[in-house]
């Protein structure tokens, strides 16, 4: 049965302070609409590689249906290093390839910049001067957004008849951005975790199913052209780390300084923690996770994690990408799809072309939160230790573990063939980084331990 109809309460007459992020969204919808209402975006792009030139193909193949929705978006100009480098894409009569970036800021026809050349010092000086000159920007680059985060934002504010779009700047094709934007500014969420790399997940999902260790991984993801020559930014989680801290903002409204997020990667990994999680009925990816504890302190970090098979980020094989949002009225989101590429990438920039022609652009960053960062994160942790065995090695385990505070949940050990060479791993209830990590450093100490420990977040079943 439904419930009994309730008596309608008095309205509250009270209002609390506005949040600047409503009124940056409410003043740009009128002054926009009448800035821009019916005027084509013309657009000067800078970048004319794999995603520029997959969104001039997208825009060309549905120019009529655009057109049928009142949008009407021409690329004029695309800025690139060399005339001379073969395209794999041609551009409309009319537009052309240019070599300088003041022919596209300096041309007052020009009212739309795409930035997809990446990189953090020219594409900047682009991206905010073509803002304060009162032109609407799409950026794919999720490492400007996520480090500049506190200047973009005070330009932003003083332009409030300037779109921002940044859909491709995490998580490639899925419109997880827009979503955070708009579809839960009337609920409450406790986590967002996701796997955000391609790479890394590749590479997972091959010593997970190949039993392959992580030197021949990352070789084989660099012949095949997912990994870079330098693979750093990814395998070391860094490229996560400047995700996780936009969506951290996006979900709690924090402005996170994403240097400030603690970040381990996967070179730490071997086929043995493969093992050991199909023991706990697991599997390993490379989660950046945001959440808010009760009183309202922000946490964000990222970390190979070992998960349980039956959750929803499990199920992510390959280059995919997927992000978990966790919320009181919806509870359980799952997105999932392509983190990269030329096409899921460019969709998602046109999708924001779009949005500005329409003027149904949200708010970029419609939270404002002064909050709390707690980097020292509460979770239960894996923790592998390598050994030469001897007598009483889990005894002092086990009092370095109360030493710093944390209960141990359970202790795993495949059968010994070489005791000088033995793995076992520890894992522990919920406890905090700080212990766990002293914890590490004590076993380090001991003269049983062979190597520095490898430490993982683990999500309980």
């Amino acid at each position: 049965g439904s419930n009994p109809p309730q008596p309608n309460p008095e309205p509250r007459r009270r209002t609390p302070n506005p949040d600047p992020g409503t009124i940056l969204s409410q003043t740009r919808h009128v002054h926009r609409s009448l800035a821009t209402m019916g005027r084509p975006l013309v657009i000067g792009m800078f970048g004319g590689g794999t995603v520029g030139g997959g969104i001039i193909e997208i825009l060309r193949k549905k120019e009529a249906y655009l057109k049928s929705i009142g949008v009407e978006a021409s690329v004029r100009k695309v800025c690139v290093r060399s005339l001379d480098k073969p395209r794999d894409f041609e551009l409309d009569a009319g537009a052309s390839f240019v070599t300088d970036p003041r022919a596209i800021l300096d041309d007052a026809d020009i009212n739309c910049v795409v930035e997809v050349m990446g990189g953090t010092g020219l594409a900047k000086d682009i991206v905010f001067e073509a803002l304060r000159a009162g032109k609407h920007v799409v950026t794919a680059n999720k490492a400007l957004v996520a480090s500049d985060m506190t200047e973009l934002l005070s330009i932003l504010e003083g332009k409030s008849d300037v779109a921002f779009g940044m859909e491709a700047a995490v998580c490639g094709g899925i419109p997880i951005i827009n979503a955070l934007q708009t579809d839960f500014l009337g609920d409450t969420i406790s986590s967002v975790q996701g796997i955000m790399n391609g790479t890394t997940n590749f590479m997972l999902t091959k010593m997970e199913s190949e039993g392959a260790d992580y030197g021949a991984v990352l070789a084989e993801a660099q012949a095949l052209g997912f990994a870079e020559a330098d693979p750093t930014a990814d395998v070391e989680g860094f490229d996560v780390q400047a995700k996780i801290s936009i969506l951290a903002k996006l979900a709690y409204g924090a402005t996170i300084d994403k240097d400030a997020v603690p970040v381990s990667g996967i070179s730490q990994l071997s086929s043995l923690d493969f093992e050991y999680a199909k023991s706990l009925n697991s599997t390993i990816k490379l989660i950046g996770t945001a959440t808010q504890d009760a009183s309202g302190a922000v946490s964000v970090y990222v970390s190979p994690t070992v998960v349980p098979v039956t959750h929803s980020l499990a199920s992510a094989r390959g280059s995919m990408n997927a992000v978990l949002v966790n919320s009181e009225n919806v509870v359980e989101s799952t997105f999932k799809g392509p983190g990269a590429g030329r096409f899921p990438t460019a969709n998602s920039c046109v999708n924001d072309i779009i949005r500005i022609a329409t003027d149904s652009c949200p708010a970029p960053f419609p939270k404002n939160e002064t909050l709390a960062f707690n980097a020292d994160f509460t979770a239960s942790f894996y923790v592998r230790i390598k050994i030469s065995d001897q007598l009483g090695v889990i005894r002092r385990v086990g009092e370095l573990a109360e030493a710093n505070n944390i209960s141990i949940y359970g202790v795993l050990q495949n059968p010994i063939t070489d005791p000088n060479d033995v793995d076992f791993v520890v894992t522990t209830d919920e406890c905090q980084l700080s212990s766990v990590k002293a914890f590490c450093a004590g076993l380090e100490t001991q003269d049983f331990v062979k190597v520095a420990p490898t430490l993982l977040v683990w999500l309980k079943e």
